[in-house]
């Protein structure tokens, strides 16, 4: 009864409750809409003030050993979940090996959206983690992509080469912004945070609603549109490999020593499956795997089920150790 109290507990916060609404929304039919500007601005206003704090935390706490440890344990993870993801998916579908491989990369790769909510429920329920989380989030990003197209070139069905300038692994927006508003915020230290705190401390949480509410109806929608991919092997997987995830970070943050909060943004990150940057660069190196697969799981399925299940569990259990 305690953990159900303590599930529910992190689950009632406005965040994962408009999400919530959002999907709701998209179920029922509504015409509720949130205009494509606006919600291009909250994702750049996010990725800002995330980056930007995590950077004045760093500079507050200082470089040390257990910042690399954090460091190495992300790059590690993003690294290896995609060939259990492949493994996964081999077992449990039908899917054709090159569209495997998109869809492993996703999975090894972060959810930058899913971090940010995972943020502010720690903020929410009185928590904290170490600002140089944000830095292990923005170094996940590419392994999983190296490790998705080596899986593609070792068993795709054509054997040929899959590629992708590295310039549009490392210039994609979501990086260039969240490492660039980083670096700011530690080279700006307090100064810095005292001049812009009315932008990305107030406001915070009211603009991240209305962004997951946003999510919720694109989630939802996508849903729908796209529910005649998904076979129940597919829908399983979507839901069971965020929980490997986490439960590898979860082994991997206990060895190193991590504290709660930044235990639980480590298990998020390794729970969480990519749809942004990864899909952008499967468009380009694999153009033969499904799209609609990928985008569909990740968007429709993983990303729904980390919200609203996923969060209070992996916190709940980051508590635990």
């Amino acid at each position: 009864m305690q953990m159900l109290d303590s599930l529910v507990g992190n689950l009632m916060v406005p965040t994962i409750l408009f999400f919530v609404l959002g999907l709701v929304a998209a179920f029922v039919r509504s015409d509720l809409s949130i205009p494509e500007g606006a919600a291009k601005f909250m994702s750049l206003y996010l990725l800002l003030a995330i980056g930007f704090k995590g950077g004045h935390s760093l500079a507050e706490g200082g470089l040390s050993f257990e910042v690399f440890l954090a460091l190495a344990a992300g790059l590690l993870l993003s690294f290896l979940l995609p060939f259990l993801a492949y493994m996964l998916l081999r077992s449990m579908t039908r899917l054709d090996p090159t569209t495997a491989a998109a869809v492993a990369g996703h999975y090894g790769s972060i959810s930058i959206v899913t971090f940010v909510a995972a943020s502010s429920l720690l903020d929410l329920t009185g928590l904290s983690a170490d600002g140089y989380m944000v830095a292990v989030a923005a170094v996940m990003e590419v392994p999983a992509i190296l490790s998705a197209l080596w899986i593609a070139n070792r068993f795709g069905r054509d054997g040929q080469e899959a590629s992708v300038p590295m310039r549009e692994l490392f210039a994609n927006g979501s990086i260039v912004l969240l490492s660039g508003a980083f670096l700011i915020g530690a080279l700006t230290q307090d100064k810095g945070m005292e001049m812009i705190a009315p932008f990305v401390v107030t406001p915070f949480v009211g603009i991240l609603c209305l962004f997951l509410l946003d999510m919720g109806l694109s989630a939802g929608r996508s849903l729908i549109t796209n529910r005649h991919l998904l076979s129940s092997g597919l829908f399983a997987f979507g839901m069971i490999m965020p929980l490997i995830g986490a439960i590898f970070a979860m082994g991997l943050g206990s060895v190193i020593g991590l504290q709660t909060g930044s235990q639980f943004l480590l298990m998020v990150l390794s729970a969480s499956a990519s749809y942004i940057a990864v899909p952008a660069a499967m468009k380009i190196a694999l153009p033969k795997a499904e799209t609609g697969i990928y985008l569909t799981l990740s968007l429709g399925v993983t990303f729904p089920f980390n919200i609203t299940v996923g969060l209070p569990l992996y916190l709940w259990l980051a508590g635990l150790i």
